[in-house]
C-alpha cells in the first residue's frame, strides 16, 4: 500500500495540474454587460407531492395512491440583468410540458364488484411560465464560473380542464390552472468561444393546492396535490 500511495497522488495531480493550466479567456467582457439575452432548454421529471385522504371510508375502497416522477420537457427566453460583479437578476419567459403519474391501490371487495376502474392515471399540463430568478455568481476561472439561483415562478396550465364535469363513463382529475413555486439549483457557466454555455440543475417546489375537489374516487383519495419538478438544463447566451 505504502509503494502504491505515491502513484495514487501522481495520477491525481495530473487531472488537477492539467485544469490549473492558463488557457485563453473566452468572451473577457460577457458578464460586464448591463443586460444580454438567451435561450434555455431542457428535460423535466415532475411528480405530484400529495396526501393521502383520511376519510376511513374511502380508505377501505383505495387502498393508496402515489405519484411517481415523469418525464417532460421546457424552453424558455432568458432576460438577463447585471446587478454587480457576482448577483444578476433573470426572467426566464417560457413554455413547459409536464406528465405526472398516478397510481391507485384498490381494495379486492371494491374489484369484485366494479369491473371498470383505473390502477394508474397521467395528467398532462402544459404550462406558460413567467420564472423570476436572483442568479449568484462566484468569482470566473478562466473559460468557467459556477453559480447559484434561487426565485419563484408563475405558471398557468394552458391544458387545465378544470372546468370540465366528470360523469360515469369517462372521469378526469381535474386541476386548478394557476400554479406558484419556488424554485432553487445550482449551474456552470463554460464560456466558448462564440457563446456562452451552461448546464443547470434545479428543483421547482410548488405551494398552492392544485386538486379540483369533485365527487370522484381519483379526486377524493388525496387531500392536496403540489407540484414538484426536477430540471436539468441547457442555457445559450
Amino acid at each position: 500500500m505504502k509503494k502504491t500511495l505515491p502513484y495514487l497522488l501522481a495520477l491525481l495531480c495530473i487531472p488537477l495540474s492539467l485544469f490549473g493550466q492558463t488557457r485563453p479567456s473566452h468572451l473577457g467582457s460577457f458578464d460586464n454587460q448591463k443586460l444580454h439575452w438567451g435561450i434555455q432548454v431542457g428535460y423535466t421529471m415532475s411528480k405530484f407531492d400529495l396526501r393521502y385522504s383520511e376519510d376511513e371510508t374511502l380508505r377501505k375502497t383505495i387502498l393508496g395512491v402515489t405519484s411517481y416522477y415523469s418525464p417532460g420537457f421546457h424552453i424558455h427566453v432568458i432576460g438577463d440583468l447585471r446587478l454587480n460583479d457576482n448577483f444578476n437578476l433573470r426572467l426566464l419567459p417560457g413554455i413547459t410540458l409536464i406528465s405526472r403519474d398516478m397510481s391507485y391501490s384498490w381494495s379486492e371487495e371494491y374489484t369484485s364488484t366494479h369491473w371498470k376502474y383505473d390502477l394508474k392515471r397521467n395528467v398532462e399540463s402544459v404550462y406558460a411560465e413567467l420564472p423570476f430568478q436572483l442568479k449568484f455568481r462566484a468569482k470566473r476561472y478562466t473559460n468557467f464560473r459556477p453559480y447559484l439561483i434561487a426565485g419563484a415562478c408563475f405558471g398557468y396550465d394552458c391544458a387545465a380542464l378544470f372546468k370540465n364535469k366528470n360523469n360515469n363513463e369517462e372521469s378526469i382529475i381535474r386541476l386548478n390552472p394557476v400554479d406558484l413555486r419556488y424554485t432553487a439549483g445550482v449551474g456552470f457557466d463554460f464560456f466558448l468561444r462564440y457563446v456562452k454555455f451552461a448546464i443547470e440543475l434545479k428543483m421547482s417546489l410548488g405551494f398552492v393546492d392544485l386538486k379540483v375537489m369533485d365527487d370522484d374516487y381519483y379526486t377524493q383519495s388525496t387531500n392536496n396535490l403540489l407540484s414538484r419538478t426536477f430540471m436539468l438544463s441547457f442555457t445559450f447566451e
